[in-house]
């Protein structure tokens, strides 16, 4: 059989897709409240500093050409702040931290269906969650970080 017969893609785009809507709908429906501690992987390290995202990465030239899927199950945008009344840069940290771990949690998507994929899927299955999950990861950090700075 082919590498990239017609079912393969199916079921490969299927799952990606399935994935995406489960992890997002499922990390929505959690109150913002408990979304404020980060863990051990989402926590602010000594390495997070302003001028890595601004100097190396650039990330205020290139965060606002993302897509923002925040609300798509009665989250909150992220492409502005909240007003204070709903939890200001409070509850936008919580949003931002709720969008990293997202993504961190697509990126397992990758190990699940490098369990039926072969050949050429691998590598294209590796830069596909890398390349859509690392830049949302980077900027929800970014966020988390100038926040913190404010503190």
């Amino acid at each position: 059989m082919n590498d990239f017969s017609v079912n393969a893609v199916a079921l490969n785009v299927a799952v990606w897709l399935a994935c995406g809507v489960s992890i997002g709908w499922w990390y929505a429906s959690r109150d913002w409240r408990k979304m404020r501690a980060p863990g051990l992987i989402t926590r602010l390290r000594n390495l997070d500093q302003r001028s890595l995202y601004e100097r190396v990465l650039h990330v205020h030239y290139w965060k606002d050409l993302l897509p923002e899927a925040g609300t798509w199950f009665g989250g909150m945008s992220k492409r502005r702040l909240p007003r204070r009344s709903d939890g200001g840069l409070e509850r936008f940290a919580a949003e931002s931290l709720r969008a990293e771990r997202v993504h961190w949690a697509l990126l397992l998507v990758v190990p699940l269906v490098m369990t039926w994929s072969r050949g050429w899927w691998i590598p294209i299955h590796v830069s596909f969650g890398i390349a859509v999950n690392a830049p949302c990861i980077v900027v929800a950090r970014y966020n988390r970080l100038r926040i913190a700075l404010l503190s």
